[in-house]
């Protein structure tokens, strides 16, 4: 049967021309991912850059933490301790040592990511003087030339502490891997004494032996990058393509394989008058399934082989459009190779699209095989659109949507905040919906076509009866617009509902006055906070992040906590309360979320970065969601608790009392932080601010899946109406010598292919309205009250869009076989 379906293939060209469209796409779009996942996994190779001159170095390391597995910002607790100072003493045994130091520190109007290191580790990196002289004294300090400073000028340095004057002494040209600016060995160990690493210039051997059994290793050769804060970096700079591209693998990869699978099924379809003639022949059910197993084997090969070439470029060009979007650093891409990060994702989809075109012929082969050859000539008259494996996965599948919506809105509602969890789900409906089809397009068709029951002529009567009698047909062309318009809904819309429901629910958490923001800084310093403290009248919580390594069955734990002032919290947070009181928090006391699963009085001990061992009791349980699950704990260990961030305060909440002059405090307030990187806001103007920067990140994300499925789905509309139309040339003679005029035909065709659009947008409309009905039951029990949020312009864009294209795939064809005359269309090979 293999000689046949070559001969077939070579016949009915234009027939497969579709499947084979649909297949290169759906694998090329599979093996982009795919290559684009891999990428992930290898991180640049980069060469020590700030020790790169440095013999060895001692460092705070833990071999068991992989920072992979940990949220960004966390550092294991080894490494956040630094190098304790018993250490310190016994690596300076053995010979000159150079104690490293790395902070805070931003030249007022410079880089928010500027970092502060003593000068006499500056050699060590690379740096260089390009004017001045090093310092000596405290009030001097080093710049890079990126920061725009010069020799003599006097500048004000912001660190953790607050603002200071100094005096730039000396630029040094600028390198890559960080902006830094240098102080005196003094200067640096007053505003961090904490050591972060220290370089010995020792015998190797001596270091190794002085640092036995502590918690720091010696670092030579290449092991000196971990010191370097590149590697975060690398991995803080993939964090939103790590978040993206598995959503986007697996629902623009579910709906290729989902639309590839169709469009083959649709096409073996379109034969059966063919399998009924070689039933008649004399040919078995099993070769005529052979026969169509061979087809889909030649076309999934050769397609699957030109997708996965397509693909390779595709990465490489989806990876461009990610960092032109901000997404991805500059340094991401694909280069392709031999290795398995390449070869892998590569086969893998070669053999995904081989395996989609055998499934998408086996149903209908299978079917076609199974009956008699007069039932086959009477099957290839008359469309029977479900079979019962469709009704299986069809009911399955809307069984399945229901019970996932239902398991989202009330069991696991904090999924939605999850993407790379809850985007998946979204498919569900929309897949169930899409193989129901056949059997809802005959009410539908009546429904859309009732108001033009009235109408003069035939037309509409004709576009009716064309669309129930062949079901299958119409059912697989409204699919891929079901699934452009169904994605576009779910998608866009479940992403600006969770924006408004995170805006809802910050707006109602945050009960003060005004808020301290960060102004051209990465956060708020001690003394803006101090200094607005002392205002009259007025209160502030600055809630300091830091990490709080608790022990969880042997396992050393860690969790974001604040540092904050206990008088002062519950007037400007409004947490969700429990158990216990805020009131009750002091020094030995930590306030928690009930996910972190102690009880209230329970004594917890907290591990802190200066080495020290606390046992604090749970002196309130609240509510919150995962992410947002954060300990508070006093500001005593702001300082002794801050070594996995930079000692800053993210925001500061200000609440004024009753009778004060709130213009007057206001003045104050903005008086007092002028110079110090902050700026006193509303509540509201901080809700907007913030949620703007979280809008854009998720929107970015969400709307980039979005584009990629959307674009694919939009060949599909046009590939799938395009096979649908070109194979319908009986139908085309059969008006023509009906007396239809050519412009009537392509009228017929046209009003036909909206029709088609208009049932896959109402299939659309369904599944989208059960997705969203459990996110908003899910986002009310979550944030309270939230409102359904959909980007009508943007969806009733893409649906206008998808209803052109559905025209354009049926008149282009129609007009082109209309060239014919009418009797040769008649007389025509199928």
């Amino acid at each position: 049967m293999m000689g046949i379906a070559v001969q077939t293939l070579r016949a009915r060209w234009v027939s497969f021309a579709g499947t084979v469209v649909a297949l290169v796409l759906g694998v090329a779009q599979v093996a982009a991912m795919g290559l684009l996942l891999g990428a992930l996994l290898d991180l640049p190779d980069r060469p020590p850059q700030r020790f790169a001159a440095a013999p060895a170095v001692v460092f705070g390391n833990d071999p068991q933490w992989n920072p992979a597995h940990h949220d960004l910002g966390v550092r294991s607790l080894a490494e956040a301790k630094g190098v304790p100072a018993d250490v310190v003493q016994r690596v300076a045994a053995t010979g000159e040592v150079v104690l490293d130091r790395a902070f805070y520190a931003q030249v007022e109007g410079g880089d928010a990511d500027q970092v502060g290191h003593p000068w006499s580790v500056a050699r060590f990196g690379g740096y260089e003087l390009a004017q001045g002289r090093a310092p000596t004294a405290d009030t001097e300090i080093v710049v890079s030339g990126s920061s725009g400073a010069t020799v003599g000028q006097q500048v004000v340095v912001l660190t953790a502490d607050g603002a200071q004057p100094y005096q730039v002494v000396g630029v040094t040209a600028p390198v890559d891997f960080e902006h830094a600016v240098f102080f005196s060995d003094t200067e640096a160990a007053r505003i961090s004494p904490r050591v972060e690493a220290v370089v010995a210039l020792g015998p190797v051997d001596a270091v190794r032996s002085a640092v036995s059994g502590s918690t720091v290793e010696v670092l030579t050769g290449g092991d000196r990058h971990k010191a370097d804060v590149s590697e975060d970096r690398d991995r803080e700079a993939l964090d939103n393509t790590v978040t993206l591209l598995p959503i986007t693998a697996s629902v623009a990869g579910s709906t290729a394989i989902f639309v590839v699978a169709s469009t083959f099924a649709f096409a073996v379809v379109q034969r059966r008058r063919e399998v009924a003639l070689l039933r008649t022949v004399g040919a078995t059910p099993k070769q005529v399934r052979r026969m169509v197993l061979a087809e889909a084997v030649l076309v999934g090969t050769l397609a699957s082989a030109a997708g996965c070439v397509l693909g390779l470029f595709g990465a490489q060009l989806l990876a461009r459009w990610l960092i032109s979007l901000g997404l991805s650093p500059s340094w991401f891409g694909v280069t392709p190779s031999l290795a398995p990060a390449v070869l892998l994702p590569v086969a893998a989809a070669f053999l995904t699209g081989v395996l989609v075109a055998l499934l998408g012929a086996v149903a209908a082969s299978w079917r076609a095989g199974q009956v008699r050859p007069i039932e086959a000539l009477r099957d290839a008259a008359v469309d029977r659109p479900m079979t019962s494996g469709r009704w299986l996965l069809g009911v399955g599948g809307l069984a399945a949507g229901v019970g996932m919506v239902a398991y989202v809105g009330f069991a696991a509602p904090e999924m939605t905040l999850v993407p790379n969890k809850y985007v998946p789900t979204l498919l569900v409906p929309i897949g169930a919906f899409a193989l129901l089809a056949p059997v809802l397009v005959g009410p539908l068709t009546r429904l859309i076509m009732a108001p033009f029951g009235g109408a003069k002529g035939a037309g509409a009567m004709v576009v009716r009866e064309s669309a129930l009698t062949a079901r299958r047909r119409t059912a697989a062309t409204a699919v891929p617009v079901l699934l452009t318009v169904g994605l576009a809904i779910s998608l866009l819309g479940a992403t600006d509902t969770i924006n408004e429901a995170r805006d809802s629910g910050l707006r109602n958490q945050v009960t003060a006055d005004y808020v301290l923001a960060p102004d051209g800084s990465p956060g708020i310093n001690r003394a803006a906070v101090e200094r607005v403290a002392a205002v009259p009248g007025v209160h502030v919580v600055a809630p300091v992040l830091t990490t709080l390594y608790t022990m969880d069955e042997d396992r050393l734990q860690e969790n974001d906590g604040y540092a904050v002032e206990p008088a002062a919290l519950s007037r400007t947070l409004d947490l969700p309360v429990l158990e216990g009181s805020l009131d009750d928090l002091d020094d030995s006391g930590i306030v928690v979320a009930k996910s972190w699963g102690y009880e209230l009085g329970q004594p917890v001990e907290v591990f802190m970065a200066d080495g020290s061992t606390v046992s604090l009791r749970v002196a309130a349980i609240y509510e919150a969601l995962r992410g947002q699950d954060i300990g508070y704990v006093t500001q005593k260990y702001a300082v002794t608790g801050a070594y996995a961030r930079n000692g800053l305060a993210r925001r500061a909440y200000v609440s004024v009392d009753e009778g004060t002059d709130r213009d007057a405090a206001l003045a104050a307030m903005r008086t007092a932080v002028a110079g110090l990187g902050a700026k006193v806001v509303t509540t509201e103007e901080m809700v907007a601010t913030e949620a703007a920067v979280a809008r854009q990140l998720t929107a970015v994300r969400q709307r980039s899946v979005a584009v990629i499925v959307v674009v694919f789905c939009f060949i599909a509309i046009v590939n799938t109406l395009l096979m649908a139309t070109a194979d319908r040339r009986r139908d085309l003679a059969v008006l023509r010598l009906a007396g239809a005029t050519p412009r009537q035909v392509v009228a017929l065709f046209a009003a036909e292919s909206l029709l088609v659009a208009g049932i896959g947008v109402v299939l659309a409309l369904m599944a989208s309205a059960l997705n969203l009905a459990g996110l908003w039951i899910a986002l009310s029990g979550l944030f309270g009250a939230t409102p359904v949020v959909v980007p009508l312009g943007i969806v009733a864009g893409i649906t206008a869009v998808a209803a052109l294209l559905a025209v354009l795939g049926a008149v282009l064809p129609t007009s082109a076989s209309l060239r014919a005359h009418a009797v040769a269309l008649a007389t025509a090979r199928e």
